[in-house]
């Protein structure tokens, strides 16, 4: 074979070659191979961690609250209130307020009620009878008796009495049924006391000077007091006088408790 044949022959075979080189620059390489193979392939993505879920907590028991006819139920109940000084008692007689020299019918009906107070008859020193404000007239336990120095108008108060069960108190904590060894410790020393002989029976006469002499509001204060009914009558009849004091033996003999506390101007 000639020179020129195997030239000739050389380049069919390059033509021949030519279109495949072609066709392996026109197509990418399959799938599964990676196109530039000196990349690395992407990472993949990390999986998700399983979140823990939150321990659970033991739910309150549900309580059905009561509900109203209304259909709403009932409002919390509020906190109870913070305990300050103790106030005084409601039924107190001070010097002051309701029981002052100026108050009348209208003020004792409009603080204590209306339907609470009346104006009637009441007892009187020696068997009279008075006309007097009276407070609860049906309840015994609450009874208290104005009497007014203007009776026709109802007011200038002129006395304020606690008697029979009542349970007011008058100033200086005054109490029925107070014995008369109390009664000198809230005076401060010995009192005069009429003789339970004399009309004005186991009244007391001066108070001489101790804590019950002088009550802020410009009222004057005076008690009447009766022996222990289980007290022989020899000791009754030994406490008699005109005045004796408090501390003297005969009247201590027959102890003596309050059975009607007088608060006048």
């Amino acid at each position: 074979m000639t020179v020129h044949w195997v030239r000739v022959m050389l380049a069919a075979c390059l033509a021949a070659a030519m279109p495949l080189a072609l066709q392996a620059q026109q197509f990418p390489p399959p799938l599964d191979q990676p196109s530039q193979p000196d990349q690395a392939p992407a990472p993949k993505p990390a999986k998700k961690k399983k979140q823990a879920r939150p321990p659970q907590t033991e739910q309150a028991p549900v309580v059905n609250l009561p509900v109203d006819p209304d259909g709403q139920p009932p409002p919390p109940e509020a906190a109870p209130a913070k305990r300050g000084k103790s106030a005084a008692p409601a039924n107190t007689v001070a010097c002051g307020g309701t029981f002052a020299k100026n108050s009348n019918h209208l003020k004792l009906a409009t603080v204590y009620g209306p339907m609470n107070v009346t104006f009637a008859e009441v007892d009187g020193p020696q068997n009279t009878k008075l006309m007097a404000s009276v407070l609860y007239p049906k309840d015994p336990k609450r009874h208290l008796e104005v009497l007014w120095n203007n009776e026709a108008a109802r007011s200038d108060t002129s006395l304020v009495v606690i008697n029979g069960q009542s349970t007011w108190t008058g100033p200086k904590g005054l109490r029925l049924g107070l014995p008369i060894a109390a009664l000198e410790k809230l005076n401060g020393k010995p009192f005069q006391i009429a003789g339970f002989d004399q009309d004005n029976a186991g009244a007391a006469l001066d108070w001489q000077g101790g804590a019950l002499d002088k009550i802020p509001g410009g009222c004057k204060v005076s008690v009447r007091m009766v022996p222990d009914p289980k007290v022989p009558e020899e000791a009754r009849t030994a406490a008699a006088g005109k005045v004796l004091m408090s501390s003297d033996a005969v009247v201590r003999a027959v102890q003596p408790k309050i059975a009607e506390i007088l608060i006048g101007y």
